[in-house]
């Protein structure tokens, strides 16, 4: 498989939240679009495992991804260590994305921040000749980061408006979080609504109805391809 663009996800739903639009722009444009889950957010204060391997199914038919994947790793233990680095190098260098997003590094959950950490060292390692790493090396032509619970400010922003019912859609199919009583800010009704207001924000900034913002840990050369 030769992916065009796949999310690194820390929890089942980090993913549509902090990008879901842009995957449903991208799969409307006829690439091969994914994610990968680190956890299966077993220490969630709401829903259990069960509960959101079913949510993940629905919300990856909506956004009509070509994978989703779940590596297992401990929730509450994300860590850059060898023994979670080099199974998700090798499932780079298996899945062999062009684009590969991660979570910004400012965040106040721990996970997120080792999910920065860990997929950044993962994407290096994947494209090392010599790395003890099953599978052919493989070099990501753009590593950028999508925002979580901070605010951050993008390098670059990217227009959704013609997909944001698809992105409310798929981040509700995650009713155990974002139904009932909140537990976070985050986590509840008003999450939803939260992350809407935010890309009617960066929209409104940028000149069109909603937008998704991005952080690039490098200069951006030319016209993204998305």
């Amino acid at each position: 498989m030769s992916l065009d663009l796949l999310v690194l996800a820390p929890h089942p739903d980090d993913g549509e939240l902090g990008c879901g639009g842009l995957l449903a722009r991208a799969k409307a444009e006829g690439l091969m679009t994914g994610i990968l889950d680190l956890t299966r957010g077993e220490q969630g204060s709401k829903g259990t495992p069960e509960q959101r391997a079913q949510e993940v199914e629905r919300a990856s038919q909506i956004l009509g991804l070509a994978y989703r994947g779940n590596l297992g790793f401990p929730d509450g233990g994300l860590a850059d260590l060898a023994e979670q680095r080099q199974p998700l190098a090798e499932a780079l260098r298996e899945l062999r994305p062009a684009v590969v997003l991660i979570p910004w590094e400012a965040d106040r959950h721990p996970d997120h921040r080792a999910a920065f950490a860990l997929g950044r060292s993962a994407v290096h390692l994947a494209a090392l000749r010599n790395a003890p790493v099953a599978g052919a090396p493989h070099r990501v032509k753009r590593l950028l980061c999508y925002p979580g619970n901070d605010p951050v400010l993008p390098h670059l922003v990217v227009d959704i408006s013609s997909f944001i019912e698809l992105w409310e859609a798929a981040v509700r199919s995650y009713e155990s979080q974002f139904s009932g009583p909140a537990v976070s800010e985050t986590v509840g009704p008003a999450g939803v609504e939260g992350r809407k207001a935010l890309r009617r924000y960066w929209g409104q900034v940028s000149g069109v109805d909603y937008a998704e913002p991005l952080v690039s840990l490098l200069p951006l050369l030319g016209v993204p391809w998305f």
